[in-house]
């Protein structure tokens, strides 16, 4: 009975000591003598564009330039997965019969055809595309390039109701039997998301119509005023363009001279349509106007080196210069010093057009640098890279859920190995090391699903939100580690220069089965918490990150229900404090006294061998100094369902003054999720709390599932 006393009570002292730890706050002790890495680049923060005529553009017509046959058969349903159609595409539809519409090769305006218009007395003939949105009292200008009989009435017509009435309509006369464009103005009398654009004549005889084109009338250069403000206020500072797998058959001398001109394709990537209306020079005005360093990517899939150091010629070579010669007759007469230059896509994946193995394509990327050098020795370029890691998340996920089809189905089993076929990245370094700058890596991540090595198979997750929102910092934990390694295997890369360039990356979302964990909806953070956890792994490593584009970056934007971007999303406002706060800042050294913890998943797959994170779990600590050294900042996220303290040890710094806090929490009401990929999306605008403290606080308190940036004013 003695001993049994004296084992109860031993084993009560250390359940209390035990809840006496737990009850303990995390403790970060953040050291500012210790600057533990170079500046974090402002090109963090970028965006991606894909394809080349993307979202941000102004144009409201699809197939402005008629690549597709005009007739009312039903229109094919789009391919299924996120290689098909880009949802249903927008067309045009005769008004009247069929027969009355021809596209005729003989006269086409631009590209295999253009539309021939055959009339009767008394019957409008002619085109119409709906689907259109149209605001109240806005106005929209256009132009429609005709060729018919001289003298003859065309009437072309805004359209935002049923009635008669509900529409304006300017009647333009024919002065040529050749092409000429012809101006257009129209205000909108209703808000409506089935507005149609119609083109129409009556009498005898025919006309064609050769391109149409209708915007906004505050358009700024082309791009949608809404847009161009809200990435602004973003921050964005880094544009890739023309992104993704649509690169790989894109040819970018397609994409310049006069608009009308220039010829609408088959986008291969997604079997969609390619306009061709952004190409290189209004890329690079977009960039003016968001104040973006430029990023161009070349086609090192279908493309070849000469096509490369032509686009290198056209952009940055002098006017005397023949492609130089070529960009003034353009209207741009200044090279424009395009520094970043993306090497293809993805060029690993059988998915990709011009795809071809590893040592072949080495030598390409090569040939390709060499000839992109040679116009211009002062570029850095981005290789397109991927480490084992993605490539067994990638080849894992097509196998089990068949997202992408086309991509190529491996048995293999994951992880796959250093140096295998599998380690593209390895295979560009040992033979294409001096023609690299950078290394493009991609990564991807589901946070409610994790690998699991004995069934080989994605496994919903049923951990906490801590550690799911942790899933893809993870994933950016390993491309460090695999960086030791190539070191380790190369010593040689010791002494390059050589840096990532994340310029691909995102959450995905993928339903978890009926019946399956977890069993109550994300907490609506998830993603933002994800997205901030990158971040801050992003800042830790700023020696060896030197850009990093957000697949979604372009598209963070708040909608209202006509298309409108009306304030920015949760994701959009974590790029904005992190960027407002840490771009050009100096980490500083970070401890504490809680390490963060191993989750769920496979190494070398979706996660490190090392936790992610700074030793404070189940908080993420990151701190830093402004580039003038006044201001101390400190972003704290917290991944978990509760509220959760924080003692705050600032060691080698004396605070002056007041403290500045922002908080970004769950949005209020209910909003639709982000759409994959960062798509714009109908939704209300996210809020971030701001607040001051008139001193600096021993403890902080951090909301659940919120996202904190403290700003402190300190002593030189």
């Amino acid at each position: 009975m003695l001993e049994l006393s004296k084992w109860c009570m031993s084993a009560m002292l250390a359940m209390a000591f035990a809840g006496t730890a737990v009850a303990q706050p995390v403790v970060a002790t953040i050291r500012t003598e210790q600057q533990t890495a170079a500046p974090i680049t402002k090109l963090i923060f970028g965006g991606f564009m894909e394809p080349a005529t993307t979202r941000v553009w102004a144009e409201m017509l699809g197939d402005r330039k008629f690549l597709n046959a005009i007739n009312s058969k039903p229109q094919p349903a789009p391919t299924a997965g996120g290689f098909g159609r880009r949802g249903v595409q927008a067309r045009w539809m005769p008004v009247g019969a069929d027969e009355f519409v021809t596209m005729d090769s003989a006269m086409a305006y631009v590209g295999d055809w253009s539309p021939l218009i055959r009339l009767e007395a008394n019957t409008p003939q002619g085109i119409r595309e709906s689907g259109l949105q149209l605001r109240a009292g806005r106005a929209y200008t256009g132009r429609v390039v005709l060729a018919g009989s001289p003298g003859a009435k065309v009437d072309v017509s805004l359209i935002w109701g049923p009635d008669p009435a509900d529409r304006q309509t300017v009647s333009v006369r024919i002065r040529t039997v050749e092409y000429a464009k012809y101006p257009l103005t129209f205000t909108s009398r209703a808000d409506t998301t089935q507005g149609a654009f119609e083109i129409t004549a009556t009498g005898s005889g025919s006309f064609h119509i050769g391109a149409t084109s209708l915007m906004p009338a505050d358009n700024v250069s082309g791009f949608r005023a809404d847009m161009i403000r809200m990435l602004k206020e973003q921050g964005i500072e880094i544009a890739r363009w023309p992104g993704g797998n649509f690169v790989s058959a894109y040819d970018w001398r397609d994409g310049i001279g006069d608009a009308d001109k220039r010829p609408p394709r088959r986008e291969l990537a997604r079997h969609s349509l390619e306009s061709n209306d952004m190409g290189i020079d209004d890329f690079m005005t977009f960039c003016r106007l968001v104040g973006a360093a430029p990023y161009i990517a070349v086609d090192s899939g279908r493309g070849d080196d000469h096509s490369a150091a032509e686009e290198v010629e056209y952009v940055n070579g002098p006017a005397t210069s023949r492609l130089g010669q070529m960009r003034a007759a353009n209207g741009h007469p200044a090279p424009y010093g395009v520094k970043i230059w993306g090497i293809g896509n993805e060029m690993y994946g059988p998915w990709q057009w011009g795809y071809m193995p590893n040592n072949y394509y080495a030598e390409k990327h090569t040939l390709i640098v060499r000839a992109m050098r040679k116009v211009d020795p002062t570029i850095k370029v981005i290789a397109s890279g991927a480490t084992p890691e993605e490539m067994s998340w990638t080849y894992i996920e097509n196998r089990q859920f068949n997202s992408f089809p086309g991509r190529e189905t491996v048995s293999d089993k994951v992880p796959y190995a250093f140096g295998s076929k599998y380690d593209w990245t390895g295979g560009l370094l040992a033979n294409s090391a001096d023609y690299i700058d950078y290394l493009g890596e991609h990564f991807y991540g589901y946070p409610d699903w994790y690998v699991d090595e004995a069934t080989q198979q994605f496994v919903p997750s049923d951990e906490p939100l801590a550690d799911k929102a942790r899933r893809m910092s993870n994933r950016v934990e390993f491309k460090f580690e695999a960086w030791d390694e190539y070191v380790k295997r190369m010593p040689s890369l010791k002494e390059k220069d050589i840096k990532f360039a994340f310029d691909e990356w995102s959450p995905r979302g993928r339903q978890v089965p009926a019946g399956s964990t977890p069993a109550t909806p994300d907490n609506p953070m998830l993603n933002s918490l994800t997205e901030a956890l990158v971040y801050h792994e992003f800042f830790r490593h700023s020696d060896q990150v030197g850009l990093a584009v957000a697949t979604g970056g372009m598209g963070m934007m708040a909608m209202d229900a006509n298309g409108e971007a009306i304030g920015l999303r949760t994701d959009g406002l974590v790029m904005k404090v992190l960027h407002d706060h840490f771009a050009g800042a100096f980490p500083v050294g970070v401890s504490g006294n809680s390490p963060q913890h191993d989750v769920k998943g496979t190494v070398a797959v979706d996660k490190g061998a090392r936790p992610s994170g700074s030793p404070t779990y189940p908080l993420d600590v990151f701190a830093a100094l402004s580039a003038d050294h006044t201001k101390l900042e400190v972003s704290v996220v917290n991944p978990t369902e509760t509220a959760q303290d924080c003692r705050l040890n600032l060691m080698g710094v004396q605070v002056a003054g007041r403290v500045k806090v922002w908080q970004l929490t769950a949005p209020t009401g209910a909003a639709p999720p982000p759409a994959r990929g960062g798509g714009l999306v109908s939704a209300p605008p996210a809020t971030m709390a701001e607040s001051t403290l008139q001193q600096a606080p021993g403890t902080i308190t951090l909301p659940p599932a919120s996202i904190s940036v403290y700003e402190f004013e300190v002593k030189p």
